[in-house]
């Protein structure tokens, strides 16, 4: 979960755009209650990385926090999308 000023800054499509490039799975969504909720698959190394890209996130967002919660790999996801 990432908080801050987070919705409405492209903060979705630059968190898609780097995951593709990192190789990474899963998906990406705003919250009803303002947060951005990211799930990442892959290399534990690549996972890592977006998750340190994500406490900066685009240039125009404001990252409170990033909250991370773990789970083992479960290869549920085929791609990375931006879901509504």
């Amino acid at each position: 979960m990432i908080y801050g000023d987070v919705t409405g800054v492209g903060y979705r499509y630059w968190a898609r755009e780097n995951a593709i490039e990192l190789g990474l799975k899963g998906f990406v969504r705003n919250t009803e209650s303002g947060m951005v909720e990211a799930v990442f698959e892959g290399e534990e190394e690549k996972t890592d990385k977006i998750i340190e890209m994500c406490k900066k996130g685009p240039e125009v967002a404001w990252v409170e926090k990033v909250q991370v919660s773990r789970e083992d790999y479960k290869g549920e996801f085929s791609s990375f999308e931006v879901r509504f």
